[in-house]
């Protein structure tokens, strides 16, 4: 029995569980910090797991061409309107993945590529011990939540772990019960073990109130009666998880009901939108997708051509995504790119599950477990966007790359060969680049919370203007603030990273005090249609008819294309 405890394990195990724990954060992106060290570790762990064989197979070409083309409408994007730090930080993403990507299905190259992919669960199966801990603390006794090593829930009753998303911590909790299983499989640790560490992740499930996690749950009890490979306590395992999270809810509903406190499972029942605006967000998607169906909006661009096209009945969030990858992916790329994207992605897929269940031994055994944690990010991906955090691109990649990904036909040698100097050198270049992100970012975090003796504000907001990657920061800063002075020029790229209600107050005010008026008025008709109640005062006006004169009382005279507000 290989040891559970190595130096690659360890690896996998700072990669998987460091993101996903790290509650601290700086002002003004609340996940960048555990996306920076996802980078940094996932790039240790591909040094870590580098082989000479940098991948063969279809299926790892098809996933690889998928990313590339991806990559290539990015840069076309940022040709035509993406700001060049929202362009850069997508092309690091998709390459940081291609990198992943390369390690996993390299991995078939090494001697030991049952073992690096246990290697790999080990890390999810500790992440996942954590993130129940995080979760039972912030269901049971939020009061120890202090903000730094564990984060407040903002939703009474439900876990959000430390990532402050239910759907993300339950994503984690879900890899870990899937790699519980292929740790039994692979008889790294043993059956008692394995229910010890399956039943709380399970419970952890329903302690998000998370309903892609309890499909996800339906979805682990499908793989054990489908799955007739695996041992047959595994195989029972999976099958009890919906008894497991049933038991568990009617327990979390009785224990609300004797302590009189909140149970967030059973407020998310009593909603009456069970999609949460996403049917709303999707028809306004195929609207944008019928009116520019053959290049689609830009990659990145969703936000500002959702935002800036009229909605009148549009769900009243501020939206940076579908929430469903093939939606994204058609009005953003357009229906060319994106059916031949998806195609690939599809073919991938195929791939990666024939190879599953056909492929012996204890390589087969990883491949199902890869397989079925793509499986489950991709069903999260229809009505979310993991995928957009490096802390679930990356090892969705690794997985998917290991899952489809062929050997050479020549016999392995007794002895590790060389790894792949370009896999090693990629991985650094993660590492590098997650530390370099860190150090931009410090120059706009410094704009949001200044310490004591730190430079006039619009010293700062200049610095952060410089910044490669997050320039789009302080030209928000600078915009809603009295250092911006009314000039247009900050809204060049701030208004394309995600339009809210401040910032849509400020352009209008911007717009109209340069003589743009009938576009601000533009501005002001789009911001009415989300019925945002921090847009009230902005509106308040309107509603007297003696005093009725501002622009934003008055309907804009024509309609403009979203395209007509990119320089």
């Amino acid at each position: 029995m290989p040891t559970i405890v190595s130096p690659r394990a360890l690896l996998a195990v700072a990669a998987a569980a460091a993101p996903s724990l790290l509650a601290y954060n700086v002002s003004p992106s609340p996940t960048f910090l555990n996306q920076a060290l996802a980078l940094a570790l996932w790039g240790w762990f591909v040094v870590a797991v580098a082989a000479p064989d940098a991948g063969r197979g279809r299926g790892a070409a098809a996933l690889q061409a998928a990313l590339a083309l991806v990559l290539g409408a990015v840069i076309w994007s940022w040709a035509g309107s993406l700001p060049a730090g929202l362009a850069l930080s997508a092309i690091g993403m998709i390459a940081a993945a291609m990198v992943l990507a390369g390690a996993g299905a390299g991995a078939h190259g090494r001697p030991d590529a049952a073992q690096a992919f246990g290697d790999f669960c080990v890390g999810w199966a500790v992440a996942g011990v954590f993130n129940v801990a995080v979760a039972l603390v912030q269901v049971f006794a939020p009061e120890g939540a202090d903000g730094n090593w564990i984060a407040h829930s903002g939703i009474p009753g439900r876990a959000v772990g430390n990532l402050r998303q239910p759907n993300h911590l339950s994503s984690v909790l879900l890899w870990s019960a899937i790699a519980v299983v292929a740790l039994l499989e692979l008889r790294r640790i043993g059956r008692a073990l394995a229910v010890v560490l399956f039943v709380p992740v399970v419970f952890a499930v329903v302690l998000t109130a998370s309903r892609t996690g309890l499909v996800s749950v339906a979805l682990l009890a499908v793989w054990g009666l489908a799955d007739r490979r695996l041992a047959k306590p595994t195989r029972l395992l999976l099958v009890a998880a919906p008894l497991v999270y049933a038991a568990g809810w009617l327990a979390m509903a009785e224990w609300a009901k004797l302590s009189q406190h909140t149970f967030g499972g059973e407020a998310r029942l009593a909603e009456t939108d069970i999609s949460g605006s996403r049917f709303g967000i999707w028809k306004n998607t195929l609207a944008l997708i019928a009116q520019q169906p053959w290049t689609g909006v830009g990659f990145g661009e969703f936000n500002f051509a959702w935002t800036m096209t009229p909605f009148p009945g549009r769900p009243v969030a501020f939206f940076d995504h579908s929430h469903n990858l093939p939606l994204q992916l058609a009005v953003e790329l357009g229906l060319p790119l994106a059916a031949l994207v998806t195609a690939l992605l599809v073919f991938g897929l195929w791939r990666a599950g024939r190879l599953a269940f056909t492929s012996e031994g204890e390589v087969g055994t990883g491949r199902r477990c890869a397989f079925m944690m793509v499986v489950m990010i991709g069903w999260h991906s229809l009505l979310e966007y993991p995928l957009w955090y490096t802390y679930f691109l990356l090892p969705a990649a690794w997985a998917w790359a290991f899952a489809v990904g062929e050997a050479a036909a020549a016999p392995k040698p007794a002895a590790a060969p060389a790894p792949s100097r370009g896999l090693v050198w990629g991985g650094v270049a993660l590492v590098v680049g997650g530390m370099l992100s860190v150090l931009d970012y410090r120059s706009v975090s410094a704009i949001f919370s200044a310490d004591d003796g730190a430079p006039p504000l619009a010293q700062r907001i200049a610095r952060g203007q410089r910044s490669v990657l997050f320039a789009h920061h302080a030209d928000y800063a600078a915009a809603t603030t009295e250092v911006g002075g009314g000039s247009l020029q900050p809204f060049v790229r701030a208004t394309h990273f995600l339009l809210d209600t401040r910032l849509m107050m400020a352009w209008a005010k911007a717009l109209e005090k340069n003589g743009r008026v009938d576009e601000a008025r533009f501005v002001a008709d789009r911001l009415r249609e989300f019925h945002n109640e921090n847009s009230e005062d902005f509106f308040d006006e309107c509603d007297d008819p003696a005093s009725s004169a501002g622009f934003q009382c008055q309907h804009a005279e024509r309609t403009r294309p979203w395209r007509a507000f990119v320089p």
